[in-house]
């Protein structure tokens, strides 16, 4: 039995998904699509329990949900909310901010929503993915609000640094990583592109001193310097294009939807975005892909995503998220 296939429209969504019971199923046929199998002994047949929502082994009796695992362990909110909730994530060009979800999807409290989607972000990263190849361009950049009096460009004040990695594709943009970082020094920048980045790719850079030293590593180091070209009259920004473009996108989409993010919630709006934009070209694959993830790994509790920060659990960390 195949893997089931999935909607391709909004109305094809809202007709196969309408409520959690057909959920359920597109759940069961994806974690088991040759059939019940069972996570202890092995077994092959199982009877349903649909009031508890589990299906129990006929040989040893063990009990599996087929949200177990998942963001959708032990959730009290309807399963083709998460649903909607993961398709609307996904396919909608600008995403959604938790007041958004709230809204389309008549969810009463707004806490509910936000929990959802931190949920959701953090079943988006995929502990086995390959790294960056080619030609990647490199540089970091400030996320924050404007703050007065700051001088230099590498000035740093309360903003959150963050370093951005792009695959040069032609004139177009590969995949993309991003992380946030405490400095921009060599003992932090060079790790980021072992992490990221595989050994014979050409790094591309500005010719800031951080990047220095990335040939010692088994890099090309293509060093482009923002002052020589002022100095020549052309445009700085046109040294490292892609990741200039990918970085003013970042901005625009962390104010336009979201209305500002905290700096302890930040990374995991970093992955979603770097989820979003490297599926881009295959929205629907995304859903599926981050329903798959989920299963893949430790579900994340309410205390785990409120517990680090200032806010501790208060109160969403942004004002739409």
């Amino acid at each position: 039995m195949p893997r089931p296939d999935f909607p391709k429209t909004i109305i094809e969504f809202q007709a196969r998904f309408p409520d959690d019971e057909a959920c359920r199923e597109y759940l069961f046929a994806s974690r088991w699509p040759e059939g019940f199998h069972c996570p202890r002994c092995g077994g092959l047949a199982a009877t349903e329990l649909p009031r508890r929502l589990l299906w129990q082994c006929v040989s040893c009796r063990y009990q599996a949900s087929v949200t177990s695992g998942t963001v959708l362990h032990r959730t009290r909110t309807p399963l083709h909310l998460w649903f909607w909730a993961a398709y609307l994530m996904t396919t909608a060009t600008p995403g959604i901010s938790a007041t958004q979800l709230a809204r389309q999807l008549g969810i009463d409290r707004h806490e509910t929503a936000w929990m959802m989607l931190h949920k959701l972000r953090r079943a988006m990263v995929n502990p086995e993915r390959t790294l960056l190849t080619g030609t990647v361009e490199i540089d970091e950049c400030f996320v924050g609000g404007e703050e007065p009096g700051l001088r230099g460009g590498r000035a740093r004040g309360d903003k959150a640094l963050v370093v951005v990695a792009v695959e040069a594709r032609g004139a177009a943009s590969g995949r993309v990583r991003m992380r946030v970082v405490d400095d921009a020094s060599a003992q932090t920048l060079h790790p980021f592109v072992q992490a990221n980045v595989a050994v014979g790719a050409t790094v591309r850079t500005d010719g800031w001193q951080g990047y220095r030293g990335l040939h010692k590593l088994g890099y090309t180091h293509d060093r482009r310097s923002q002052r020589a070209a002022r100095a020549l009259g052309e445009d700085p920004g046109e040294l490292l294009p892609r990741v200039h473009r990918v970085i003013s996108n970042l901005k625009s989409w962390l104010v336009g939807t979201h209305h500002g993010v905290s700096s302890e919630h930040l990374p995991v709006y970093l992955d979603e975005y770097v989820f979003r934009f490297n599926r881009r070209r295959t929205p629907i694959a995304a859903f599926q892909t981050l329903l798959g993830l989920a299963g893949q790994q430790s579900p994340t509790t309410y205390h785990e995503i409120t517990a680090s920060g200032p806010r501790s659990g208060h109160q969403p960390a942004e004002s739409t998220g």
